[in-house]
């Protein structure tokens, strides 16, 4: 494939439907809403539901709107934006309806500092949009963090492992799903559990975090020593393809890639790529933060986009300059406190 070289490209790309997208929107009825949609991947995922979506139905982005220039950017390419706090119950109850939502609100990072923040966003929030949308079809992001760290061996947690994950940020995210399952039950609410882990953007990324290190000549610390990834794209595709998967109590479904990354090989590779030495520090664990996503394969056929060929784009992402959102992912912690 061509390589992905400014920004614009990379969203055009990101936001492209799947054929299987494209078949499964042409048999949806009604708006799709998106709460969330100022966060890392929600600006591409509202693009993309536009461009597959029916003319008849209107994609809505809900967000608080930090960065001034995304409900233009958004408006541009067909996706209305309303304005809003989804901590505030009152602003969320004045929403409009939709039948199809997709919740992508939510805090990692700052989590050490103030996890009473944290677990606001991550439980409260949902509670108040759970609330309002108990008419609706929901497919709600989540992760794999909310998972104990497993062995390589073991090939990734599955859907019907138990939870128990270490951390604030990763227990706050299994109150989020608690707090979804509670109104799914109560209101009889069609819900999926999107627990994906690791989505690509060029700009974002375990494979940038490592290949920015790499680049930089700073060491690459392999005690977290694996990792999932997935294409922002095909991560994208499959939750607006999960809609019809939402059931009562919740579905469930791991999202990621097939392949379970070593962090130093990853180094390696990329060092090779860039024509000078990965500098490699610690030991790997033998365990990680890993998800089996054999059930969503079946579902939707493997990633269109394989592991080398994102290492391949991101290496020359990285030597031509490419913009970052300056958002390190932490995929070396372990305690979980981010």
């Amino acid at each position: 494939m061509d390589p992905i070289l400014t920004t614009a490209q990379l969203e055009d790309r990101l936001s492209e439907p799947t054929p299987g997208l494209v078949e499964a929107l042409r048999q949806l009825s009604g708006d799709i809403l998106v709460l969330g949609v100022g966060g890392k991947m929600g600006p591409t995922l509202a693009r993309m539901a536009r461009r597959a979506l029916d003319k008849r139905y209107r994609v809505i982005g809900v967000a608080r709107f930090t960065s001034k220039d995304l409900p233009a950017e958004l408006e541009k390419h067909g996706v209305l934006s309303v304005p809003c706090d989804l901590l505030d119950r009152q602003s969320v109850a004045k929403l409009p309806d939709a039948p199809n939502i997709i919740f992508m609100a939510g805090q990692k990072f700052g989590t050490g500092s103030a996890p009473e923040l944290t677990w606001a966003m991550n439980t409260l929030v949902p509670a108040h949009c759970a609330e309002r949308y108990a008419r609706s079809r929901i497919v709600a992001f989540s992760t794999g963090c909310v998972y104990p760290l497993t062995t390589v061996a073991s090939g990734g947690s599955r859907e019907t492992d138990e939870l128990g994950p270490p951390g604030d940020y990763a227990n706050s995210c299994v109150g989020r799903e608690r707090v979804f399952t509670y109104f799914s039950r109560k209101n009889n609410t069609p819900v999926l559990l999107f627990r994906l882990n690791y989505a690509i953007d060029l700009r974002y990324g375990v494979l940038l975090d490592v290949a920015m290190k790499v680049w930089r000549g700073e060491p690459v610390d392999v005690t977290m020593g694996h990792a999932n990834v997935i294409w922002q794209r095909d991560a994208n595709a499959q939750a607006l393809q999960s809609f019809t998967l939402a059931a009562s109590p919740p579905a469930i479904l791991n999202v990621t890639g097939p392949e379970t990354i070593s962090i130093r090989t990853l180094a390696q590779q990329f060092g090779e790529l860039f024509g000078r030495p990965a500098k490699v520090v610690g030991q790997e664990a033998p365990t990680a933060w890993l998800s089996n996503s054999a059930k969503a394969q079946k579902l939707f056929g493997p990633p269109s986009v394989a592991v080398d060929q994102l290492i391949a784009w991101t290496a020359e992402w990285v030597r031509h300059g490419g913009a970052t959102l300056n958002k390190p992912t932490h995929f070396e912690v372990r305690d979980g406190k981010f």
